[in-house]
């Protein structure tokens, strides 16, 4: 299983990578707390999901690329996380952020938001610290064992979600999850993670990551 980028095109998905929708669930006060899964859309072993935000058989490509114009640019960074990481130390977890990731899921925002969960005395705390960052679908925040450093990761099967947000009435990223490869256009492969998000609305300044620009743009699917 893996995923390429094509230049001003989209990404050839390879290997019978299963496809579904994923909706960010928010509380009474407007706070994401949960990711609720949605339809299975059947997919074949090779398909090509659009990324200029154009096509007319979303989440699929048409072609509409090609008719836009579309400038696929691959702008993200190649170094790996941990060397683009900031750190914030907790009294028992550290948390890892990179802020150039951020997909808009809002995750981070609840109970006085992740950073300050962090620096805070208790289980409670590093409990809703390890699970707010694990729930950030690009993986931007990760919570660490402050004894032994290993990454708090949820359990992911090799997938493919496509992320629904309707508190902002917006349709959100492609969410890679469970460590699927995924090269560049000019076949260089960037650093394999856990979760990822892919922009889908081709407005993001961090091709071919989101940096959340389709709540600005307001993009629907």
């Amino acid at each position: 299983m893996k995923i390429n980028v094509t230049k001003d095109g989209p990404y050839v998905v390879e290997g019978s990578v299963p496809l579904a929708r994923q909706t960010i669930v928010t509380n009474d006060a407007g706070d994401s707390v949960e990711w609720l899964e949605g339809e299975e859309i059947e997919a074949r072993a090779t398909y090509s999901l659009c990324r200029c935000g154009q096509s007319g058989t979303k989440p699929f490509c048409d072609g509409s690329h090609a008719r836009v114009g579309f400038d696929g640019t691959e702008t993200a960074s190649r170094l790996p996380y941990l060397q683009e990481a900031r750190v914030q130390r907790g009294p028992t977890l550290n948390m890892t952020d990179v802020p150039s990731l951020c997909a808009s899921g809002r995750f981070c925002d609840p109970n006085g938001d992740a950073w300050h969960l962090v620096k805070q005395e208790g289980t409670a705390a590093a409990r809703l610290t390890s699970r707010q960052a694990g729930l950030c679908p690009s993986g931007r925040l990760v919570a660490w064992e402050k004894e032994t450093n290993v990454a708090i990761e949820p359990k992911f099967e090799l997938s493919i979600g496509l992320i629904e947000d309707p508190s902002q009435g917006v349709a959100g990223p492609i969410w890679v999850r469970g460590g699927i490869p995924i090269s560049s256009a000019d076949g260089e492969r960037y650093e394999v993670r856990n979760r990822v998000t892919l922009c889908r609305c081709g407005a993001s300044n961090n091709k071919p990551f989101c940096d959340g620009s389709h709540v600005s743009i307001g993009f629907t699917d």
